[in-house]
C-alpha cells in the first residue's frame, strides 16, 4: 500500500483549489475474456483501457495539484491540450498536474487499469460452474482511481458519463440509464453531481430481473422508477427477485412519504455479486450486494430480515450520503449511523419484519458494545486523519452506536421534529458536501433545543456508559427508593451522559411468567439519579433498567434480579425484554463478571423456549464464543460435551420443518465433539440417518460436513466428492475452508503459505482459507504460527491491499494461543514497532485487546469451579 495514502490536509488543499465539472469515462473491458486468470500477456496484471477526461476549474492561474490513478500504466497525459510524458507524471498513484490556468481546465489520462482479485477495483470473477467472467465495481472510500483517473475525495462531486466497450453477449450498467447501444458499446446518461466512490459498473452475462415502481408526487407529477435485479445465472435458480422487489417498494414508499424529496437518481438496479466483501454498497442506481444474501437452500426468517435491513439500509444512502455527502471521512457517521437507523426504523413500519427493533437491540447493538469497548474506540464523529484511518472506521462505533445515539435523538427531539430536520437538511443540501454543524442547526431548528449538549456527550466523546439499579426495600418488601447508578466507560472516556430510559419492573404471575407490572421513563444524568415515579410499588423480581431500549448503555442488575434470571428467564413473556436480559448476561460475560459456564448454563436451560430465531441464532454464536474464548481450559471439553447434548436435545425436540429445527441443526454441527455426534452427522449426509422434517439440502449438508473435516473425520477425498456434487462458486468457498481445517500439520502450512507467503487467492479465497486454518480444537496445531504472525504482518501490511491485509491480521493472530505468552508477544511487537502504519497497529491492538479480555474471562469462569 505505498504512496497510495491520501491525508486530509491534501484533500483539504486540493477542494480549495479546485472545482470539478464532469468526467468522461471510457472503459474498454473486452480483455476480461479469453486471457489466462489472473495474468496478462507480458506476465503483468491482466489489465484494461480507461480513457478519462476530467474538465474542472482551478481558483489560482499556475498552481499544481494531482489527480488520483493506481494502475500499472499511463499510456498518455495530456493537460489543456499539452501532451506530458506519462514517466515524467505519474508514479503509479497520482498523476502530477503543473501550471494549471486559472478557471477552466481539461485533463485526460489513458491508463492501463488492472483486474482485481480483491474487491477493490473493477473486480473480476471467473464462476467455476461454467467459466463465465463477471466484472463489477467496489470503491469505498477510495479504489475508484484503480479504475480510472479522479480526484478522489467525497467533497469534489461532478456528474459522470461513462461508456463501456465489452462483449457483445453481455450486459453493461452503471449509475445512470443506459442512452444507447451500438454493438458492443454502452452508453450511459450523465449522472447528477455524485461523488467518485459511489459511481459504479457492472458488466457480464448477469441474469436480470426489472420491475417498476410508479407514485403520484404532492404536485401532482408522477414519479416514475425503473427497478432491475441481477445476480450470477448459476445463482437465478435461487433468485427470490420478488421479495427483493417487494421490499423496495416498500422501501420507496417509506422514504417518498417521510422525506419529501423524490428520488433523484433515475432508475434502481440492484446487483448481488460474487466475492464481494462488504454486505452491500449504495452506488446511486446501481447498489451492490454479496451474493450470499441469496440463499441456496432453507435458511431462517432471520436472514430474510437481514436482507431487507441491508435493502432498506442502501436505499436511505440515496439521500443520507448520496444526495448529501460528507465532506471528509471524518463525519462518515452522517451517512453510515443514519442508514443504519432508517435501515431498522423503515422495515420495522413498512415491511413484514415487525420485530425488527429486537434485533437492533441484540446485534446490532453487541457489534457497537464490542467496538466501544476496544483500545481504538473513538467519538461518531471521528478523527481521520487518510485514508487508512478511513478504511478501519467502517465500525461497530460509525455503523451501530452512531444508529443507537439517533435512536435515543429521536426520543429526545420527537419522531416529528427530526423527520422535519431531515427534509430540511436535504433540501439546504441537496447534491452537495457537510459537517456535523450542518445537521446539527436544522434539528436545533425543527426541535427548538440546543443540540451543542446533545452532540458534545453522544458524538464527540467516546466509550459506553453502565447502568446500574440499586434498589431500597421496607420491612414490608415495598421499594422505597429506586436508584440508578451511572458509570464512565473508563479513566481515559469519564463521560457520564445524558440518558432518557425506561425503567420496568417485572414480577412472577401465578402462571409462572414474568411480565412487566410498572414503567416509568426517567432521565438520568451524573452518577445517581433517584426514579421517582416507582417508589411505593411492591417488590419486583426483575428490574430493568433500559427497558424498551431507548438509550445506548450497558445495562446491570441487582442481586435479586439476577438470581431471578438464573432460574426464570424464559418465563419473560416481552421478547424484547427478553433480548435485552440476554444482551445484558452477554455483557457481564465479557466483563468477566459472570463465569462463562454460567452463561453456557443459562443457553441450555432457555434457549429452547426463545421464539424470536434472531435471538435464538444469537444465543448460539454468543454461548459457542463463551465456550471458545472465556471458559477456563480444563472445563472447555465437558462445557462443549453439555452443548452438543443440549443442542442434539433441541433438535430432535424442535417442530419438524420449523426454522427452529434448522438453526439447532446448525447449532449442533458447529459445537460437535464426540465420535457419536459425527457419526450422527456423517449418517445424516449419507442418509442412513434421518432426522424427521429435517431436510439435508446443499448448504446444510457443507455446515455437517465441515466439524468431521475439522476433526480429522472426513479425509480429503470425502471433501473433494462433495465438491463435486456442488461444484459451484460457493462450493468451491466451502471445499477450501474445509481443506484448511484439517487437522494436519502439512494442511496448516500450506494453508499458511497460501494466504501469508503467496497473493495468488482471490479475497473470497483468502476468507475462506484463513476460516479454515483457524480451529478451535487444533491449538496445539496452530502453535508455531503465533511467533511467525509478528514476523510477517508488517511486510504483509506494506506487500497487500488494504482489505486483504485486513483479512491477513486479523484472521491470523493467534488468538487461539489464549495464554499470558502470547500477551506479552503481542505487547512485545506493540513495542517495538511503535513507527508501524497506525492502522496495522490498531488492528494488533484490537486483538489484543480481545485476547486479554478472553484470559480475564477464563479466570472469572476458573474462580467458579
Amino acid at each position: 500500500m505505498p504512496g497510495e495514502n491520501l491525508s486530509r490536509d491534501e484533500a483539504q488543499k486540493r477542494a480549495e483549489l479546485l472545482t470539478v465539472d464532469g468526467y468522461e469515462v471510457a472503459l474498454d473491458l473486452r480483455s476480461a475474456v479469453g486471457e489466462p486468470e489472473g495474468a496478462g500477456g507480458d506476465g503483468g496484471p491482466l489489465t484494461f483501457r480507461s480513457l478519462t477526461t476530467i474538465r474542472f476549474r482551478s481558483a489560482l492561474a499556475g498552481a499544481s495539484t494531482f489527480a488520483d490513478l493506481v494502475a500499472p500504466g499511463v499510456d498518455a497525459v495530456t493537460l489543456n491540450g499539452k501532451a506530458l510524458d506519462p514517466a515524467a507524471v505519474f508514479d503509479g498513484t497520482r498523476v502530477a498536474l503543473d501550471g494549471l490556468l486559472e478557471g477552466e481546465n481539461v485533463v485526460v489520462v489513458d491508463a492501463r487499469c488492472a483486474y482485481s482479485r480483491t474487491g477493490e477495483g473493477m473486480h473480476r470473477f471467473v464462476d467455476p460452474e461454467d467459466g463465465e467472467v463477471y466484472l463489477y465495481t467496489q470503491y469505498e472510500p477510495a479504489d475508484a482511481r484503480r479504475v480510472f483517473a479522479t480526484f478522489e475525495q467525497p467533497d469534489l462531486k461532478a456528474p459522470f458519463r461513462f461508456q463501456v466497450t465489452a462483449p457483445e453477449d453481455w450486459r453493461v450498467w452503471s449509475n445512470g440509464a443506459e442512452e444507447s447501444r451500438e454493438g458492443g458499446v454502452w452508453r450511459f446518461a450523465e449522472t447528477q453531481p455524485i461523488s467518485t466512490y459511489i459511481t459504479a459498473v457492472v458488466a457480464g452475462p448477469y441474469h436480470y430481473v426489472s420491475d417498476h415502481y410508479s407514485r403520484t408526487l404532492a404536485d401532482g407529477s408522477t414519479l416514475d422508477i425503473p427497478l432491475g435485479a441481477m445476480c450470477r445465472k448459476g445463482l437465478a435458480k435461487h433468485f427470490d427477485a420478488d421479495d427483493v422487489f417487494l421490499i423496495t417498494k416498500q422501501g420507496l414508499d417509506f422514504f417518498h412519504d417521510h422525506f419529501d424529496f423524490p428520488y433523484p437518481f433515475g432508475k434502481y438496479d440492484q446487483a448481488f455479486v460474487p466475492e464481494y466483501n462488504l454486505g452491500a454498497m449504495e452506488n446511486p442506481g446501481m447498489v451492490t450486494f454479496r451474493e450470499e444474501y441469496i440463499y441456496r437452500g432453507k435458511v431462517t426468517s432471520a436472514a430474510y430480515e437481514r436482507r431487507a435491513n441491508v435493502i432498506l439500509h442502501e436505499m436511505a444512502h440515496m439521500w443520507f450520503g448520496d444526495l448529501v455527502t460528507m465532506e471528509w471521512w471524518d463525519d462518515l457517521w452522517l451517512k453510515e449511523s443514519f442508514a443504519d437507523f432508517m435501515g431498522s426504523f423503515s422495515m420495522v413500519e413498512s415491511t413484514r419484519f415487525t420485530d425488527g427493533w429486537i434485533t437492533f437491540a441484540n446485534n446490532r447493538k453487541a457489534w457497537a458494545y464490542r467496538a466501544d469497548q476496544l483500545p481504538s474506540t473513538h467519538p461518531v464523529t471521528a478523527d481521520i486523519r487518510d485514508l487508512e484511518d478511513a478504511k478501519l472506521n467502517f465500525d461497530g462505533i460509525t455503523y451501530a452506536k452512531g444508529a443507537s445515539v439517533l435512536k435515543q435523538l429521536v426520543a429526545y427531539v420527537g419522531r416529528d421534529a427530526f423527520l422535519e430536520g431531515a427534509r430540511r437538511y436535504f433540501k439546504q443540501h441537496a447534491y452537495g458536501n457537510t459537517r456535523l454543524g450542518d445537521l446539527l442547526s436544522v434539528l436545533a431548528e425543527t426541535s427548538g433545543r440546543d443540540m451543542t449538549a446533545w452532540s458534545r456527550s453522544w458524538l464527540q466523546t467516546a466509550g459506553v456508559n453502565t447502568l446500574t439499579p440499586v434498589p431500597t426495600y421496607d420491612a414490608a418488601g415495598v421499594l422505597t427508593e429506586l436508584a440508578v447508578v451511572q458509570e464512565a466507560a473508563a479513566a481515559s472516556h469519564p463521560e457520564l451522559r445524558p440518558h432518557r430510559i425506561a425503567v420496568g419492573l417485572y414480577r412472577r404471575t401465578p402462571e409462572g411468567e414474568l411480565t412487566r407490572y410498572a414503567r416509568t421513563e426517567v432521565d438520568v444524568a451524573g452518577e445517581r439519579t433517584v426514579v421517582e415515579g416507582l417508589a411505593g410499588s411492591e417488590r419486583p423480581d426483575l428490574i430493568l433498567v433500559n427497558d424498551d431500549d431507548l438509550t445506548y448503555c450497558k445495562v446491570r442488575f441487582d442481586e435479586g434480579s439476577l438470581a431471578t434470571l438464573r432460574d426464570h428467564l424464559g418465563e419473560i413473556t416481552d421478547p424484547l425484554a427478553r433480548a435485552l436480559c440476554w444482551s445484558a448476561l452477554w455483557g457481564l460475560t465479557r466483563d468477566a463478571l459472570l463465569p462463562a459456564r454460567d452463561f453456557v448454563a443459562l443457553v441450555l436451560a432457555f434457549a429452547g423456549r426463545e421464539s424470536d430465531i434472531g435471538v435464538l441464532q444469537m444465543l448460539h454464536a454468543w454461548s459457542r464464543s463463551a465456550l471458545v474464548n472465556y471458559a477456563a481450559p480444563d472445563w472447555r471439553e465437558e462445557g462443549g460435551r453439555a452443548l452438543a447434548e443440549g443442542a442434539l436435545r433441541e433438535l430432535r425436540a424442535a417442530e419438524p420443518g420449523s426454522q427452529h429445527q434448522l438453526a439447532w441443526a446448525r447449532f449442533f454441527a458447529a459445537v460437535a465433539s464426540s465420535e457419536e455426534d459425527f457419526r450422527l452427522l456423517g449418517g445424516l449426509l449419507d442418509g442412513t440417518a434421518r432426522i424427521d422434517g429435517l431436510d439435508v439440502e446443499q448448504e446444510l449438508r457443507w455446515a455437517f460436513l465441515a466439524p468431521l473435516a475439522s476433526h480429522g473425520v472426513a479425509n480429503e477425498a470425502a471433501i473433494d466428492a462433495e465438491l463435486a456434487r456442488d461444484d459451484t462458486a460457493s462450493g468451491k468457498r466451502h471445499h477450501v475452508r474445509c481443506l484448511a481445517s484439517r487437522p494436519s500439520e502439512a494442511v496448516k502450512a500450506q494453508a499458511w503459505a497460501a494466504v501469508v507467503e503467496s497473493d495468488k487467492l482471490s479475497n473470497a479465497l483468502v476468507e475462506a482459507t484463513i476460516a479454515g486454518f483457524g480451529q478451535p480444537s487444533q491449538r496445539e496445531l496452530l502453535a508455531p504460527y503465533a511467533k511467525r504472525y509478528f514476523e510477517v504482518i508488517e511486510r504483509i501490511w506494506a506487500e497487500r491491499s488494504i482489505q486483504i491485509g485486513m483479512h491477513v491480521v486479523l484472521g491470523m493472530f493467534p488468538g487461539l494461543q489464549d495464554s499470558p505468552a502470547t500477551l506479552a508477544a503481542t505487547d512485545a511487537w506493540l513495542t517495538e514497532h511503535e513507527d508501524a502504519a497506525p492502522a496495522l497497529r490498531r488492528l494488533v491492538l484490537e486483538a489484543r485487546d480481545d485476547l486479554a479480555r478472553a484470559l480475564r474471562g477464563q479466570e472469572c469462569d476458573r474462580a467458579a469451579s
